[in-house]
């Protein structure tokens, strides 16, 4: 209790004199700051990415492909496969029969607002069941595509990031020319990056037969995809596989999230070196003008271990300064931040928003902190072994 109380005691005289070395002091606070910014603001970018992918995906929701492939891109199926998942038991039925739709897209090239260059935009052909199986897409903006003619509706989050996509504007892609006939939203998730039109008429203009890629449907029951799987196996005429939406999903943000965490944590680790070095000289600073109090202090009869614990707690409370600023800093400037990259599992853009997360802002804290006390512990030694008699000729 002593050694407790002797802590606090020291502590609390050595976090009230930061103002008086407040030059030195900002100078770990600001490079704790702006390594926190930087990890939380790089990091960000792949939970909005990760939420863009997976913030619709509902867990009715099945996704059917060609067995074998792990993406829409390369798999195909054939209208008579499609028809037979269709007619599969276990899917939700509509007023015109199950909720499902057979499906298809194209990657186009279309320049971007922000670089005026052009990105890989997927063109996705529908069926009308789509949006039974997407209740949440709703168009907020012009009308739905009429099947049979080159129009397409435009999801928010494209329609922002590529020119030329506002309703009633043509465009060219190959030898069609579509009109953009209205805008649609789907609560932020990856439906928004892409541009839908008739299936059909995406089959004639690129040539792609009576071939689909995949058949989106709704189940029944959230928990009958087994019984569904388990009656697409028995059918000897399909070679398929069934995923629910939501894992699907998930499994296409895997490789742009480690790459993104992956360059976060390199960064934020080249950075925080730099900011340890600026705290152990703040605190070292710190030491050396408060020599004498600290021999009057070991004289009196405080131990080497609250000497140590109070340079430790004073590091420690500059570094979670900066790591507050630091995260309020990201949280301001980056949380919401509309942009969009290429997903690398589907060569195509996506767009989404930054999303800076208490999960995110703790993880900052935490990293501010380990910062701060891997800078206080080599002054802190330094006091802890300060010849008692010699530090006192300064008095």
């Amino acid at each position: 209790m002593q050694a407790l109380s002797q802590i606090l005691a020291i502590t609390a005289v050595n976090v009230r004199s930061i103002p008086q070395r407040l030059a030195s002091s900002l100078v770990a606070i600001v490079g704790i700051a702006g390594v926190v910014v930087v990890f939380v603001a790089v990091l960000s970018i792949a939970q909005g990415f990760r939420a863009a992918m997976t913030t619709a995906g509902d867990p009715r929701t099945a996704i059917v492909m060609r067995a074998g492939t792990d993406s829409e891109l390369s798999s195909i199926l054939m209208r008579e496969n499609t028809q037979l998942v269709k007619d599969a038991p276990g899917l939700a039925q509509g007023p015109d029969g199950p909720v499902a739709s057979a499906e298809l897209f194209v990657i186009v090239n279309h320049p971007k607002r922000s670089t005026n260059s052009d990105a890989n935009v997927p063109l996705r052909g529908v069926e009308p069941g789509a949006f039974a199986v997407r209740p949440r897409l709703k168009i907020v903006e012009g009308r739905k595509f009429e099947p049979g003619r080159n129009e397409i509706i435009v999801g928010r989050a494209a329609a922002g990031q590529f020119t030329g996509l506002e309703v009633g504007r043509d465009v060219r892609w190959g030898e069609n020319v579509w009109t953009v006939v209205g805008i649609f939203e789907a609560d932020g998730a990856i439906s928004e990056s892409e541009i839908w039109c008739d299936a059909k008429v995406l089959q004639g203009a690129y040539r792609r037969g009576d071939s689909f890629q995949s058949v989106y449907v709704q189940l029944e029951r959230e928990e009958g995809l087994e019984a569904f799987k388990a009656a697409l196996a028995a059918d000897p005429r399909l070679n398929v596989m069934a995923q629910r939406e939501t894992d699907y999903l998930a499994d296409q943000s895997v490789v742009l999230q480690t790459i993104i965490r992956t360059v976060g944590f390199v960064i934020a680790g080249l950075m925080g070196i730099g900011a340890v070095f600026g705290a152990i000289n703040t605190m070292y600073n710190a030491v050396a003008s408060r020599t004498r109090e600290i021999a009057t202090l070991r004289a009196l009869g405080f131990g080497a271990l609250s000497i140590v614990s109070s340079v430790m707690a004073e590091s420690a409370v500059l570094a979670l300064l900066g790591g507050v600023a630091g995260g309020l800093l990201a949280w301001g400037v980056f949380d919401g931040y509309r942009t969009s990259t290429m997903n690398f599992q589907s060569f195509s853009q996506v767009a989404f928003a930054f999303r800076v997360t208490p999960t995110l802002l703790v993880q900052g804290l935490v990293c501010a902190l380990v910062m701060g006390l891997l800078g206080g512990i080599l002054p802190a030694i330094r006091a802890a072994r300060m010849p008692i008699t010699t530090a006192l000729r300064e008095l």
